[in-house]
């Protein structure tokens, strides 16, 4: 055990009250409980005065009566007396001292209102019944409790459906968001009360709203700059044909190899940009095929640019699009050989191909947001373009390309297909 630690289980509530739900819920509870509790207060409070007012009013008129009567020497009226016995002993003493008072006892289990005065240094003291009185104020303490015990329990009932929609709705909310930030542009929230001017407009109405606009806007940008690559792609091709052609009709030479050189790279660029406004417009159409890995394991190592190993611990059928298949290994291991470093290792284990190197690894960034267009780190060449190539067509085989770094160095990279057949 570490020093900071004290050894105490620490003891955390449940997931789901973190909820809004529940937290509203449990507000609107306590706000209840304790405005209940306030109100049966002062209904108590009022009631049981003015029950023991009226009991003490009573309680003394009968004194006064014993009082004339044991002056003028004649018989006490009922339930008066000297001494009597249940008197509480502090009234005893007030009387006795000279004082009056009133005072509620009890006498045989049963509750009374006691008055006392001074009669030749005794105590004269009359008794009611204060039973009906307390029962009374114990049959208001009951209905007070039960009265709040509904209260709260209609106020958390509405209560409830009121958070709930609009729990529901914010929810709703972020499943758009998040389907955005997936990828779907075209999810929207679409909550009524965001168009119809008539509608009551609350705070959650507008964040629909904003969220809406967000991904409208964000939709048309990304349709314009698509649109502006795929044209620009387009327009460069045809050019770009003309000056290949013309590059071959020059004499050979140094000059003319550094031409070609580049011709042929302003092409690969240009196919590539091409490529990704196609994967952008989500128009690749797959030629579904059965594929036995090892051999397209082969295939892609005898056409790279360098010396691959393949290694094929477990081969696997699968099947799908033969073209973007290569295509995908063949930019991840052309990618080990421009910004690796040997050797670079093709493996293959049932479903799953990988592609390692033994060069300084993946940039952090990559690792973590994935491959970005023209963004490349080191003194390595290229355009950002060939792993966005892999990602967008993996993620039209239904496959999931991951990017890590091997924990011995080296940059790893993990193409996981649907599950084959050995």
């Amino acid at each position: 055990m570490s020093a900071g630690r004290t050894g105490r289980k620490r003891f955390g509530l449940p997931r789901w009250t973190s909820s809004l739900t529940w937290k509203a819920l449990a507000f609107i509870t306590v706000m209840c409980c304790g405005l209940a509790a306030l109100l049966g207060a002062l209904v108590h409070v009022s009631v049981t005065n003015r029950t023991v007012s009226d009991a003490r009013s009573r309680a003394l008129v009968r004194l006064d009566e014993a009082a004339r009567a044991y002056e003028a020497g004649n018989r006490l009226p009922p339930d008066s007396g000297i001494d009597p016995r249940g008197l509480p002993g502090d009234l005893r003493e007030l009387a006795v001292s000279g004082r009056r008072g009133t005072m509620v006892g009890v006498v045989s289990g049963v509750p009374s209102m006691w008055a006392a005065a001074p009669a030749d240094g005794r105590a004269l003291a009359v008794q009611i019944d204060y039973a009906q009185s307390a029962a009374t104020i114990e049959n208001l303490d009951r209905a007070i409790l039960g009265s709040s015990a509904l209260a709260i329990g209609v106020t958390l009932i509405f209560g409830a459906l009121g958070v709930r929609g609009v729990t529901r709705r914010l929810r709703t909310t972020s499943q758009v968001a998040r389907r955005i930030s997936a990828g779907d542009l075209d999810a929207r929230v679409g909550d009524p009360r965001t168009t119809d001017p008539a509608r009551y407009r609350d705070e959650v109405a507008a964040v629909a709203a904003a969220l809406d606009t967000m991904a409208s806007t964000l939709q048309r940008k990304l349709i314009g700059e698509q649109r502006f690559t795929a044209d620009v792609a387009h327009e460069l091709r045809t050019p770009l044909t003309g000056l290949h052609a013309a590059a071959e009709l020059l004499p050979a030479g140094r000059p003319t190899e550094l031409v070609r050189n580049r011709v042929a790279a302003l092409r690969t660029l240009t196919e590539d940009l091409l490529e990704i406004s196609r994967l952008d417009a989500g128009s690749e159409r797959l030629e579904l095929d059965a594929i036995r890995l090892g051999q397209l394991a082969e295939r892609v190592a005898a056409h790279a640019s360098g010396d691959t190993e393949v290694r094929v611990v477990r081969d696997a059928s699968v099947e799908t699009d033969r073209r973007r298949l290569e295509r995908v290994v063949g930019n991840l291991v052309a990618n080990a050989h421009r910004h690796g470093a040997p050797p670079v290792v093709l493996t293959v284990e049932g479903a799953e191909v990988s592609v390692r190197d033994h060069g300084n690894g993946f940039p952090d960034y990559l690792v973590t947001e994935g491959p970005q267009r023209f963004r490349t780190e080191g003194a390595g060449k290229g355009h950002g373009l060939g792993l966005t190539i892999a990602v967008g067509q993996a993620e039209v085989l239904g496959a999931r390309l991951e990017f890590a770094n091997a924990p011995q160095g080296g940059a790893l990279a993990v193409l996981r297909l649907p599950a084959g057949t050995d």
